[in-house]
């Protein structure tokens, strides 16, 4: 036995293995299909994230809003499906095919068992989601913007009467200071006349604001503009007096330190919520989600009617019944984003970005989570192939190393796929290795010939089946289904590399020929 009879008997082995391991690769890639592994694996996977752990994974209010996010139209958007009959018909029946596996199974928390995983009425998901639609689709899921929108809201309102408090103060003080003087009456009862124009402008701005027509430095600008019209009418209308001089210095003084410096003004006043608060926005143990609460409580009006309804619509569909976790981890993801944050536009760009840096982190996990459950799968497949194909890792040694004619012809075919593809392609490999497959009698099956050397029997014995003998055959099978588990991209690469140390020696005559006769043609 010398070295070119045992290589050509492993390429002979791995050329039967890597034939076996295609055929498992693509029953294991239409069982993934027809019951969607891999789109059922990516939805327990957010599931998990969301949840913090695997056992709160399964909580309903977990699936729930899971199934929220998988009913954003981002990610609805992902899972695109081809129109036309031929396509419709064979997707309409893995849907029915997965349909009747579900229904075996147990209902999931809160659902039923017409609910798929993917949620009412939905036969598929994705398989895949970029980690910035699922920050995107998150957020706008808890509905963080608009309920920041609200928390802004309700300060802007504290503000505009904080300081037409301020500006009323001044002027009442100024009349008390001035009561004995009847002069002034006529100039007072101008001034409240503008001081009710400028009380409806500041509650026109912030009207303007709450239905996003201006954002917030605009809305002050707006503000500032109102009190120095206000300002310049009580110039105009002020007699010559120390008094009046005086409250009119205060009125001044009061515009510059408050609207000389919009951002200031902002930062000051709390008006631009933080990233950590916008994050407490969704805690319903919070005080910044009771601030909302109570400032949208406190209104009678139908304008903060409409803002009491839509926070309500927003608390029950967002709020309730939210998982902890998502709160608490949202929290921590806040707290590394405040540090890259100036204001509230640059700290929900970078809560998203922490967002997906821990959705790209999960879905690494979940993709070795995945790969371990293929595994198992692939040597279960691999088993039943190599029990269905009679492949038996013993047998076929022994056929090789005495057959020379069998070694022969497959060594020379495997040379040919080797020399025709560089790198692995599953489908090429497929096309190649059923064309070779023609000319080629493997030491597989169930047929006479195989039996025969196998257990000394064929179907023309007159003796009753060997049953006992199978097990003899036991321990082939489970190398070959192991082996075949190994997958199609192994076999290949480890039989480029023996053909290379077989060509590297002295090649047979017949193996020249025939790579001489193909490059001629």
């Amino acid at each position: 036995m010398n070295l070119p009879f045992i290589l050509d008997v492993a390429i002979g082995l791995i050329f039967i293995y890597l034939i076996l391991s295609l055929l498992a690769s693509e029953i294991q890639e239409l069982i993934a299909t027809v019951f969607q592994w891999r789109a059922e694996h990516l939805k327990k996977s957010i599931e998990i994230l969301l949840a913090g752990d695997v056992e709160s994974a399964e909580e309903a209010h977990v699936i729930q809003l899971a199934n929220r996010i998988y009913d954003n139209p981002l990610v609805k958007n992902i899972n695109q499906e081809a129109k036309g009959l031929f396509v419709t018909i064979p997707r309409k029946i893995t849907w029915a095919i997965g349909s009747l596996y579900r229904m075996v199974k147990k209902p999931r928390p809160g659902t039923d068992k017409s609910t798929s995983i993917f949620g009412e009425k939905k036969h598929s998901g994705p398989s895949y989601i970029p980690a910035d639609i699922f920050a995107t689709t998150l957020v706008e899921t808890l509905q963080i913007p608009a309920l920041v929108q609200k928390l802004t809201e309700s300060r802007l309102k504290k503000f505009k009467e904080e300081r037409l408090a301020e500006i009323e103060e001044i002027i009442i003080k100024l009349q008390e200071q001035t009561s004995g003087d009847e002069n002034l009456a006529n100039f007072f009862s101008n001034i409240y006349k503008e001081f009710a124009e400028l009380r409806s402008e500041f509650e026109k701005t912030c009207w303007n604001f709450q239905q996003e027509k201006a954002s917030l430095q605009t809305s002050l600008n707006r503000m500032a503009e109102s009190f120095d019209r206000y300002i310049e009418s009580f110039q105009a209308e002020m007699p010559e007096d120390e008094l009046c001089g005086k409250a009119l210095r205060r009125l001044k003084f009061l515009k510059k330190d408050i609207f000389d410096d919009i951002e200031q003004a902002i930062l000051l006043g709390g008006l631009q919520p933080n990233i950590n608060e916008v994050v407490q926005t969704i805690d319903q143990t919070s005080d910044i989600y009771k601030e909302i609460k109570a400032a949208i409580q406190d209104q009678n009006s139908e304008t903060h009617q409409g803002i009491k309804n839509a926070f309500q619509t927003i608390e029950t569909a967002a709020i309730e019944n939210l998982p902890p976790s998502v709160v608490q981890n949202l929290a921590v993801l806040a707290k590394r984003a405040q540090a890259r944050a100036k204001n509230t536009e640059e700290g929900m760009k970078a809560l998203r970005l922490e967002i997906e840096n821990t959705f790209d982190s999960s879905m690494e996990r979940a993709s070795g989570v995945y790969k371990r459950n293929a595994k198992g799968a692939a040597i279960l497949i691999g088993l039943a192939i190599a029990i269905t194909a009679n492949a038996d890792a013993i047998h076929m040694i022994s056929r090789l190393s005495k057959d020379s004619a069998l070694r022969d012809t497959i060594t020379n075919s495997a040379g040919e796929i080797v020399l025709r593809n560089s790198t692995v392609d599953l489908d090429q490999l497929r096309q190649e290795a059923d064309e070779v497959l023609t000319n080629i009698s493997l030491p597989l099956g169930w047929g006479d010939a195989n039996l025969e050397q196998q257990i000394r029997w064929t179907r023309q014995s007159k003796t009753t089946f060997p049953y006992l003998k199978i097990l003899a055959l036991i321990p082939g099978w489970l190398l070959s289904g192991i082996a075949i588990a190994m997958g199609a991209p192994f076999w290949f690469d480890l039989l480029n590399k023996i053909v290379n140390v077989r060509n590297s020696g002295k090649r047979p005559n017949h193996y020249v020929r025939n790579v001489d006769e193909k490059e001629e043609e």
